[in-house]
């Protein structure tokens, strides 16, 4: 297929038709990188007008540590002192040599809404929706409800609402780190979500 005057392979299921979520599909720009992105249907085009009949798969992959140099990197961490019980949030985001950090309470919630709450905060910070965005989490939950198209039992009207924000970035892929794996920014996001639970408890 053929993505703003570049060549690119598009992932499609096993029938042939492209991996859909929220609007957008899943592009690599080349098959043996390991960035992929969600981009709009709308702007994929075919590269003649014979019909897209033939397919390769990409591969999922769900602890890719990979940094897109071009994008922005958000990297993210709920923690929950009881789960539920007080929690806090942990946000890393970093656009080339930018970097802001977040470190906020969010008062009694489970450790499964703070990891949401964590993502949600990184995106809400973000106004340039036009730049790839890889959201890094070590999150088996918020990776399944949000990227693999797990139905979420509960905390629906949180899913949805990131996930509508979600859709209005062009480009836009979360990653499933391994937690408490020496990753530096993942470890810098936990750290950043248990010190919001600690100052909160020593301040009140």
């Amino acid at each position: 297929m053929r993505f703003k005057k570049n060549k690119v392979w598009l992932a499609v299921d096993r029938s042939g038709s492209p991996i859909e979520q929220n609007g957008k599909v899943l592009i690599k720009y080349q098959l043996d990188q390991a960035h992929e992105y969600w981009v709009r249907k709308g702007n994929l085009k075919s590269l003649d007008s014979k019909p897209f009949k033939t397919h390769l798969p990409l591969k999922k992959l769900e602890a890719d540590e990979n940094v897109d140099p071009e994008g922005i990197q958000i990297f993210t961490d709920g923690a929950s002192a009881g789960n539920p019980g007080p929690s806090g949030i942990g946000v890393i985001l970093r656009f080339g040599h930018h970097e802001k950090e977040i470190s906020e309470y969010i008062g009694q919630a489970t450790n499964n809404i703070a990891e949401l709450k964590a993502i949600q905060a990184g995106l809400q910070a973000l106004k340039n929706t036009a730049l790839p965005v890889q959201i890094f989490t070590d999150s088996r939950y918020a990776y399944g409800v949000l990227a693999l198209g797990w139905k979420a039992r509960a905390n629906k009207v949180l899913v949805e609402s990131i996930k509508k924000t979600m859709g209005k970035f062009e480009n836009i892929r979360i990653i499933k780190v391994k937690g408490h794996a020496g990753h530096k920014d993942n470890e810098r996001a936990d750290f950043l979500a248990t010190s919001a639970i600690k100052n909160h408890v020593f301040n009140v």
